[in-house]
């Protein structure tokens, strides 16, 4: 079966889904499998399970979700207004809109607007965009997955915090799990990182149907800048992307969802992400992650309706049977090199079905 999954990827390296793959499935405390697949950039070397790729809105739940979880512990109540953290917001629609709406896309902001184009491209010129726009519905009465939600739960945590996001997550995620080197925002120039888009081809298009003549936020200087435009506006780390990592690094931190927790995050605390908080909506939302009972999400058949998991619009996915602890994580960067953006639900669901496969005949010893 392992052949299989290698041959899956290798299709869909052909097919031009992506130049390569960094993709793992794990079993915690029975098996581990892993496979490499393509080039890490077109013209460049292979894919190794050292490179580092653009998580995008892994960011979300493997960030975002595990520091609120964290400032929980240290008083934070995820029923908290916005504006009450953020009095920058206190006035706008966003003041009654609680954190634990933001984790669980229920706050009615849009999916996404491009916070850059109209003032500072800092904290401050955020919440001040933040401030000037409209909600889409009331807290709580709609899912509209939303990338603004979660870059207004991450300046909200900073706030708490007092320190920076990137910061936070070293210090109190990744640094404490051994995977700082491996789990990141912003990696410095010398780490090994897969293509992304060219030119910003995608940030452009959508500037430009909004009629708005902004250029999304250059390249930053000295590290490796994310495909996001909100978090490069932020230096590279926001709330919502901005995270590098390894396949083995973003299974590491996502297992400590699994049923029971880990190191990190203790059983309650992974239950509490990991429940559905969205019923009878559209959507099957926990904290950060989605349930695999949504309707035409990428989980597929190998995995029961209360698993969860996440994808990234770059091209990366992580799904995790809690009950099983089994997790399933699937790299690659769809938009290196010209900003193409082609379905990968397809793919994910056969990956997830054959990696059960090969879990199932390694934990019976075959």
């Amino acid at each position: 079966m392992d052949r299989q999954v290698q041959g899956l990827l290798e299709r869909a390296v052909a097919a031009g889904q992506a130049v390569g793959w960094s993709a793992l499935a794990v079993e915690r405390g029975v098996a581990s499998v892993s496979w490499s697949v393509g080039r890490a950039a077109l013209g460049g070397g292979p894919v190794t399970p050292h490179l580092l790729y653009d998580l995008a809105s892994l960011t979300k739940p493997l960030a975002t979700t595990t520091l609120a979880l964290l400032a929980r512990r240290q008083g934070l109540d995820l029923e908290l207004p916005l504006g009450e953290l953020l009095p920058e917001l206190a006035a706008s629609p966003w003041g009654a809109v609680r954190l634990r709406h933001c984790l669980t896309h229920t706050g009615g902001f849009p999916a996404w607007e491009p916070l850059y184009a109209g003032g500072a491209r800092s904290p401050a010129g955020y919440l001040a965009a933040l401030a000037a726009l409209q909600p889409l519905a009331a807290p709580g009465v709609r899912v509209e997955y939303s990338c603004l939600g979660f870059i207004a739960a991450g300046l909200a945590l900073e706030r708490f915090f007092c320190a920076p996001l990137a910061q936070l997550f070293s210090k109190l995620v990744a640094g404490p799990l051994g995977i700082a080197d491996q789990l990141a925002f912003a990696p410095p120039r010398h780490r090994p990182v897969a293509g992304g888009q060219l030119g910003a081809v995608v940030e452009r298009r959508l500037l430009r149907e909004r009629g708005l003549g902004a250029e999304p936020p250059a390249p930053l200087a000295g590290i490796h800048s994310c495909d996001d435009g909100n978090a490069r506006g932020l230096g590279g780390a926001a709330g919502n992307a901005g995270l590098f990592g390894t396949a083995a690094a973003v299974a590491r931190l996502a297992l400590e969802y699994v049923e029971g927790g880990g190191e990190l995050l203790t059983a309650a605390e992974s239950q509490l992400a990991s429940r559905c908080w969205t019923v009878g909506l559209e959507q099957g939302r926990g904290l950060g992650w989605q349930l695999a009972a949504t309707p035409g999400c990428s989980a597929g058949r190998a995995l029961p309706p209360d698993a969860v998991g996440h994808t990234g619009f770059t091209g990366t996915s992580v799904w995790l049977d809690r009950h099983r602890c089994r997790g399933y994580v699937l790299l690659g960067n769809r938009l290196h090199p010209g900003g193409r953006t082609p379905d990968l639900h397809p793919l994910r669901r056969t990956y997830h079905v054959l990696c059960a496969q090969v879990l199932e005949k390694m934990s019976n010893g075959e």
